[in-house]
C-alpha cells in the first residue's frame, strides 16, 4: 500500500518555509492517518482547532502534501499605487534624518488630499519603505562612511609565506594594574603580527600615550632572537602594515624602512578592515585573559582590586601569546600559528648584529660632556678607559631606556666606546626603575616630615584667629568736574 505522504513526492514546493508549514500541519494528521487515533484526540494533543484539523485532512487526501502548503496569492507583495505616489514615498523615506513610518504616512495622505489622488494604506507605505535596497537607505541617510563599512567589499589580503608581511597596531587594555606610585593605570599593548601565520613576532606593554619608541621596542622584539625556546618568530619582514598614526608616520620609523628594507603598507585612513587579524587578536586578548586578571574592567569599572604591576602584566601577556595562543590550531588558518611560521622550514632573513639593529630602533640620542670622573646621566656615572683622552669633550651618547646599566659613546658621529656605571655592572636597570625608585624616595621623605612634625605639635604656638574686619565702607563718587573760586562761596 503506498503511503499518503508519497502520493505527489515529485511535486517540489514553492519554498522551504511553505514546506516546514506543510510538514508541521502533516505531523498532527499523523496519528490519525497511520495510528488510528481519532481526529478530534490528535487535534486536541497538538492543540489545534477541530475544524481546522478537519479542514487539514480534507486538503491532504485531496491533494497529498502539496494541499497542505499556503499558496501565496499572485498579486503578493504588489500594490496599486501610481509609480509617482511610490517615487515621493520612497524619496520621503531617503530623507536625512529618517522620518517614523507614521510621519511618512501622514505626509503622504496629506500630499494625496491635496492632488485628489487615491490615498495610500498605512502597510503600503510600510511595504514601500521596506522593500527599498539597505544600500540605498544606509547611503542616503548615515553617510559615505557608513556605507562602506557595511556593504562594500573586502580584500582580505593573506601573504603567501611567513614573514612576507607583518601587521603592527596599538589598542589600549581593558585592564588596571599598579604604576611606581601605587596609582590605578590603564595600559597600552603595541603588537607585532605575522599575516600568514597569525602568530606574534613582537609587542610591548606600556603606560602613556602610544608613541615611536614603544613601535620601535616591539619591531626589535619581532625581528630578534627571542630567548624563549619556543617563540621562534623572529626575522625582517618583506612589508610592515599599518594605520595612519603618528608614531607609524614617524620619520624614524621611515628611516628603519628604509635601512632594513622594508616596504611600509599603510591601511586607508579611517578603514580597520584590512588590520582585522591583529584587532582579532587584541579581542582574544581582552576575552580570554584580562577577564582572569585582578584590575580587568567590566563597563569601565574595575570587576575586582587592581594588584598587578606593569612587569606582572607583561609576565601574563607573554605566557599567554606563547603557551596558548602559538599552540592551539587557528580557526582561520586550521593550524597552530607556530606551526604555520616554522612551515617546512626555512632562514629568516636578520640584521646584521643586536647592536646594529639597537642603532637604528631604540637607542636615544642625548649631548653630553665628559669629565674626569666620567659621563652623568640620569644620576649615573659612566666611565670607561677610552674616555681618558677625550676629558672636556662633548659627545653623543645613546642608550636603551630598557637598560641603562651601559650607553654607547659617539664623538663626532663616529663611535668612540661603550660605556658602564660601575655601581650597576652585572645589573639591568631601565628607566621606569629609576622613576619608581625616586617616587619611593620621595615619597618616604615626606612620610620622615610628616612623623616628625606630629611629635611637636601640641608645642607649636597655636595661630591666633583674628575676626573678620568689617567691611569697607562704600566710598562716596565725588564729582572731579573743575571749579572757579567764586563758586566756593
Amino acid at each position: 500500500m503506498k503511503r499518503p505522504e508519497q502520493a505527489n513526492a515529485l511535486e517540489t514546493p514553492v519554498s522551504e518555509a511553505q514546506r516546514s508549514q506543510a510538514m508541521a500541519k502533516f505531523e498532527v494528521l499523523k496519528p490519525h492517518l497511520y495510528d488510528g487515533v481519532p481526529l478530534s484526540q490528535a487535534s486536541r494533543c497538538a492543540g489545534v482547532a477541530l475544524r481546522t484539523a478537519r479542514r487539514w485532512l480534507a486538503q491532504y487526501k485531496r491533494s497529498g502534501l502539496s494541499g497542505l502548503e499556503r499558496t501565496i496569492r499572485n498579486d503578493a507583495g504588489q500594490h496599486k499605487l501610481t509609480p509617482e505616489m511610490v517615487a515621493r514615498i520612497e524619496g520621503m523615506a531617503l530623507h536625512k534624518p529618517p522620518p517614523s513610518i507614521a510621519t511618512l504616512y501622514r505626509r503622504i495622505a496629506a500630499t494625496a488630499k491635496e492632488r485628489n489622488w487615491m490615498p495610500p494604506s498605512y502597510s503600503s507605505v510600510y511595504a514601500i519603505v521596506h522593500a527599498l535596497n539597505p544600500a540605498l537607505l544606509t547611503m542616503a541617510q548615515e553617510g559615505t562612511g557608513k556605507f562602506r563599512d557595511r556593504f562594500e567589499l573586502i580584500y582580505r589580503r593573506r601573504a603567501d609565506a611567513p614573514n612576507a608581511i607583518w601587521q603592527a597596531d596599538h589598542t589600549l587594555l581593558d585592564i588596571h594594574i599598579l604604576d611606581a606610585n601605587g596609582a590605578y593605570v590603564r595600559p597600552w599593548l603595541t603588537v607585532v603580527i605575522d599575516d600568514y601565520s597569525r602568530a606574534v613576532a613582537g609587542y610591548t606593554v606600556f603606560l602613556g600615550s602610544p608613541c615611536a619608541l614603544q613601535t620601535s621596542l616591539a619591531l626589535r622584539q619581532a625581528i630578534w632572537r627571542k630567548s624563549h625556546p619556543h617563540w621562534p618568530v623572529c626575522g625582517i619582514p618583506d612589508k610592515l602594515y599599518v594605520d595612519h598614526g603618528s608614531d607609524f608616520t614617524s620619520q624614524h620609523l621611515e628611516q628603519v624602512a628604509a635601512d632594513l628594507r622594508i616596504e611600509l603598507m599603510y591601511s586607508s585612513v579611517g578603514r580597520p578592515q584590512g588590520r582585522g587579524k591583529v584587532e582579532r587578536l587584541f579581542g582574544m586578548l581582552n576575552t580570554e585573559l584580562l577577564p582572569e586578571l585582578p584590575g580587568h574592567l567590566v563597563n569601565g569599572k574595575p570587576a575586582t582590586p587592581p594588584r598587578l604591576s606593569l612587569p606582572e602584566l607583561d609576565a601574563a601577556v607573554h605566557s599567554h601569546i606563547v603557551d596558548t595562543y602559538h599552540t592551539r590550531e587557528h580557526s582561520e588558518i586550521g593550524i597552530a600559528p607556530r606551526t604555520a611560521w616554522l612551515a617546512s622550514g626555512w632562514l629568516p632573513r636578520m640584521p646584521e648584529s643586536l647592536e646594529v639593529l639597537d642603532l637604528l630602533l631604540i637607542m636615544v640620542a642625548k649631548a653630553r660632556t665628559i669629565r674626569r670622573d666620567g659621563i652623568r646621566f640620569q644620576g649615573i656615572r659612566y666611565l670607561s678607559p677610552t674616555m681618558a683622552s677625550y676629558v672636556g669633550e662633548s659627545v653623543t651618547i645613546r642608550y636603551d631606556p630598557r637598560d641603562i646599566c651601559e650607553i654607547r659613546v659617539f664623538h663626532r658621529n663616529s663611535f668612540l666606546c661603550q660605556a658602564i656605571s660601575p655601581e650597576h655592572a652585572g645589573q639591568t636597570l631601565t628607566f621606569k626603575d629609576i622613576e619608581a625608585a625616586r617616587s619611593a624616595h620621595r615619597r618616604a621623605l615626606r612620610g620622615q616630615i610628616r612623623e616628625r612634625i606630629a611629635k611637636v605639635t601640641d608645642f607649636l604656638p597655636q595661630q591666633v584667629q583674628h575676626p573678620d574686619p568689617p567691611a569697607p565702607s562704600p566710598k562716596r563718587h565725588t564729582s572731579r568736574l573743575h571749579t572757579y573760586f567764586e563758586d566756593k562761596a
